[in-house]
């Protein structure tokens, strides 16, 4: 029986930093140097899920103390800006991190998101801060795809979409972080000093990335040599052709249904409770609550992922935060509101990890990063609709619940997007195991 890892790539881990060896074996391979550099990604990626939030958190105090002339709706169109960002960042980082390296990749999109995150404390108007948030977002959206890809080389196989889905975590934390600072910060300091804290990530983070993260090529594994001897090309084409393109269309419409639902309440969720009569503490705890829902969620969806596949749990956390939001809408006591928002941060966020998980396990070494970039990339377009789609239903006096109803909305064709990717997988491996036999 062969024991070689397949997908293993070439890593060039810095000076001191032990890397491991061939004569390690599968059981080994996750050394000291592989954690560390996953621990980077993750932290990398808990500045993503800060970003999420950070605007959630202060778009009140923009609508009320800049001066700026914002409405609901022309606030959910610059939500949408770092979302745009996201997707541009998203596609293109994917294809750089497969042919230029992941760790380049990587830093740079820190660099850029930090910095431009950073002038957004100091834009002097709605248009530069729109402007500054598209910049930051396109750093943000090239880094998630580039630290999963990279992850995904560094861990014994068997343990790649338990990782996958772990890291993921960070999204909900950095959220967390958000609301829970934005609490303290934003009357004491102002709304400016919620983006100043990504000098963070460029003064702490990123030197540690400099140091602890691997310098990679896109893997080649046997079945990669062999793949490419065909003349299959690389890149985006691969993906839209057969034997990826249904399968690589469904997961980038599952992304975009499911980053609706959790982007749109990420964005909108502490205005949402504010005109349902909540102060700002209050409504930034209830952002809390669907922030650590998610981070259990990326716990117990990264155990029922690696027990049932990660295509039957997502389906099932996707069914859940539809059931969760449905809920919302029947005005149940302050209890039940706190409790389906943790469910809601469950499914939403659950769903997204156990499709990077299932996107990083499902396409070859030397296309994974264009896979998920491809995924996540495209998927933006829900997070960019989502905003917007918030806001206008509010301008249209619509009122909180519609918000609700559309995100739950989107969870449940989310979960039958899901369904179809399931069956069609599991009829591509019947196909595959009947030709084996014959």
């Amino acid at each position: 029986m062969n024991h070689t890892l397949p997908d293993a790539a070439p890593h060039r881990f810095p000076p001191g930093v032990p890397a491991p060896t061939a004569a390690d074996g599968p059981a080994s391979r996750f050394s000291k140097g592989s954690a560390a550099a996953v621990l980077v990604c993750w932290l990398l990626v808990v500045f993503d899920g800060y970003d999420l939030i950070v605007y959630g958190t202060v778009q009140s105090s923009l609508i009320s103390e800049t001066g700026w002339g914002l409405t609901k709706a022309t606030t959910g169109t610059i939500g949408s800006m770092a979302f745009v960002g996201m997707m541009i960042g998203a596609i293109f980082a994917g294809r750089m991190a497969d042919s230029w390296g992941r760790r380049r990749t990587i830093l740079g999109c820190a660099v850029v998101f930090s910095i431009f995150t950073i002038l957004c404390a100091f834009a002097p108007n709605a248009a530069v801060f729109g402007g500054l948030r598209l910049l930051a977002g396109i750093g943000l959206g090239g880094l998630v795809p580039s630290a999963n890809a990279l992850v995904a080389e560094l861990v014994p196989t068997k343990w790649r979409s338990t990782i996958a889905t772990l890291m993921m975590s960070g999204v909900p934390i950095g959220g967390s972080i958000a609301a829970l600072v934005g609490i303290q910060l934003i009357p004491a300091f102002g709304w400016e000093s919620m983006f100043l804290v990504a000098v963070l990530a460029l003064m702490v983070v990123v030197p540690l990335g400099l140091k602890y993260l691997p310098e990679t090529l896109a893997p080649v594994s046997a079945a990669d040599r062999a793949t490419r001897k065909t003349k299959e090309p690389a890149g985006f084409s691969s993906l839209l052709r057969a034997p990826y393109l249904g399968v690589s269309l469904l997961f980038a419409l599952a992304t975009i249904a499911t980053l609706f639902a959790w982007y749109g309440l990420g964005t909108w969720l502490p205005n949402l409770m504010q005109l349902a009569g909540y102060n700002l503490g209050s409504a930034l705890t209830f952002a809390l609550a669907l922030n650590l829902g998610a981070v259990a969620g990326s716990v117990i969806t990264a155990w029922a992922g690696t027990r049932f596949g990660p295509i039957p749990t997502a389906i099932a956390a996707a069914a859940v935060a539809a059931g969760a939001l449905v809920v919302l809408v029947t005005g149940p006591p302050v209890t039940v509101v706190y409790l389906m928002l943790v469910l809601a941060g469950v499914g939403t966020h659950g769903t997204q990890c156990l499709i990077i998980a299932a996107v990083a396990s499902h396409y070859p070494g030397h296309l994974r990063g264009t896979a998920l970039g491809w995924a996540l990339g495209t998927g933006r377009i829900g997070a960019v609709a989502a905003p917007q789609v918030g806001g206008l239903l509010l301008a249209a006096g619509l009122g909180v619940n519609s918000n609700f109803l559309a995100f739950a909305g989107a969870a449940a064709i989310a979960a039958l997007l899901l369904a179809a990717i399931g069956l069609k997988l599991k009829s591509k491996s019947s196909i595959s195991q009947g030709a084996s036999n014959v």
